[in-house]
């Protein structure tokens, strides 16, 4: 079937005028919308495809934002809870330091024990779950967990997720049309090898764009960059299983710590240029005269 429809299409492009201008008018149509569609993601400064403006992300974040409410009503603790009030002391912190002071930020930990995760909706909703807080130890690995998520919203990652999506439609709407597969019952293997050659590559490489970014928010919010890989390297002494690189939609743990560290003198610079130096040597002499 794919030598026969190959055979027809080059034909077609032979002997077709026709077929010829509505190939290359597609392609420059298609080329030309995917062009006017790519931006800067802060900070980090990659260049990314991204059709949905941060209005429709937030609309679409409201959703998602009511369902997970649903979801886990009646296992968010209390707004005078410890654990609830030790993550928004740190988040107020990171905060400061986001370039988005502007958002309605509000913070819910889910009692779980189970789950290790923590993730922030688009338009400030930060979700804990408690499980993940041993793990993080104290306020600078907290604040490392947060960061990297407060980073996802800086750099509208979950806009540009939906955006993959016209990439993947069309790259398997191309391959049905040019080559027989991706529809019918070739319709899974085409979606299974956009996810494993497009969509978990990308996921990863957000990822670890969100690790940059957290780093350098922890290290200019005054925590210590350097818990970061440790965070990691705790994450790793626990999750003893992980699927290999290629199938996962994170990066390994220990790539994460390799790529942090590689990251950590920029990170100690950023901190050196803000005022945490200053501010802390203030607190020693205020120590030393009233302590």
């Amino acid at each position: 079937r794919f030598q026969s429809r190959s055979r027809t299409l080059l034909h077609l492009w032979r002997h077709s005028l026709r077929f010829r201008i509505i190939v290359l008018l597609s392609a420059s149509g298609v080329g030309m919308f995917y062009i006017s569609n790519i931006e800067t993601v802060p900070v980090s400064g990659r260049r990314r495809f991204n059709v949905f403006s941060p209005a429709i992300e937030a609309q679409t974040a409201k959703a998602l934002y009511a369902s997970t409410m649903d979801q886990f009503r009646g296992r968010i603790l209390p707004a005078n809870h410890p654990y609830t009030r030790t993550v928004r002391r740190v988040m107020n912190r990171l905060i400061r330091v986001s370039g988005m002071e502007d958002l309605n930020w509000e913070v819910y930990v889910i009692k779980d024990d189970s789950q290790k995760n923590a993730f922030v909706i688009p338009g400030g909703k930060v979700f804990v779950f408690s499980g993940i807080l041993p793990i993080a130890a104290n306020d600078d690995g907290l604040a490392a967990v947060l960061s990297h998520e407060i980073s996802h919203t800086i750099a509208h990652h979950a806009a540009e997720r939906m955006s993959q999506m016209f990439v993947v439609v069309a790259a398997i709407w191309a391959a049905s049309l040019l080559l027989g597969v991706g529809s019918g019952g070739d319709g899974g293997f085409g979606r299974i090898l956009m996810d494993l050659v497009y969509l978990r590559p990308q996921s990863r490489k957000q990822e670890a764009e969100a690790d940059y970014i957290g780093l350098m928010m922890l290290a200019q919010a005054c925590y210590n960059p350097q818990e970061a890989p440790r965070l990691w390297q705790r994450m790793s002494a626990v999750e003893t299983v992980s699927p290999p690189q290629f199938l996962s939609t994170h990066p390994a743990h220990e790539k994460r710590v390799e790529s942090l560290e590689k990251w950590m003198p920029e990170a100690l610079d950023k901190q050196a240029q803000s005022d945490c130096y200053q501010t802390a040597d203030v607190a020693e002499q205020f120590r030393r005269k009233f302590g």
